[in-house]
């Protein structure tokens, strides 16, 4: 049986969700971003037991489709801009069209009336919390970082993150307050 959570974005997340359907004696047969597998059905009792220990800890099992595909596209975005190798060539609809195998319109409209934010809007956003945490990391340089994550400048970054945040990387950078968000509020 799958079943579907939102708000997992880590491998943090995969652990407590884990540690959850462990608690409640359900054997999982794989869990993924946003998804396990158990190796059985789950009983009405169990999976409100589920339900509610998932809500306690910060998560939310989805049940219908729409949600399961927004999760899901939510997640995809997430793991690749975590994996700091976005080509400036890159295109958001490209890459979802051949990991969802979905039209790109439908995914679009799908994700913007229940989201009520645009695909692009909210990978830009995905994008600039990452520019903050490796801001606050000082491993890579602006042009490194810029070059990980498909600018096609420092200057393309340094404008897209002062729209967002309403300072430069710079200013960020020194603030005492550094307004971090978790990746699945945003």
């Amino acid at each position: 049986m799958k079943i579907f959570v939102k708000n997992m974005v880590c491998g943090r997340c995969i652990s407590a969700v884990e540690h959850i359907f462990n608690d409640l004696n359900i054997k999982i047969s794989s869990i993924n971003l946003g998804e396990v597998e158990t190796e059985s059905e789950v009983s009405d009792k169990d999976m409100l037991s589920l339900e509610n220990n998932l809500l306690k800890t910060g998560f939310e099992r989805i049940k219908d489709s729409s949600h399961q595909v927004i999760e899901k596209i939510k997640n995809l975005i997430i793991l690749k801009i975590s994996e700091l190798d976005i080509d400036e060539n890159f295109l958001l609809s490209e890459f979802l069209t051949s990991e969802l195998h979905k039209d790109y319109s439908s995914i679009s409209k799908t994700f913007s009336q229940n989201e009520n934010i645009t695909l692009e809007q909210f990978f830009i956003l995905q994008k600039i919390e990452k520019v903050k945490e490796l801001l606050l990391y000082n491993e890579f340089t602006l042009t490194e970082i810029a070059g990980k994550l498909g600018y096609k400048s420092v200057q393309h970054l340094s404008s897209q993150f002062r729209n967002s945040t309403g300072f430069t990387p710079t200013e960020f950078k020194k603030l005492k307050i550094h307004n971090r968000k978790p990746l699945d509020w945003v």
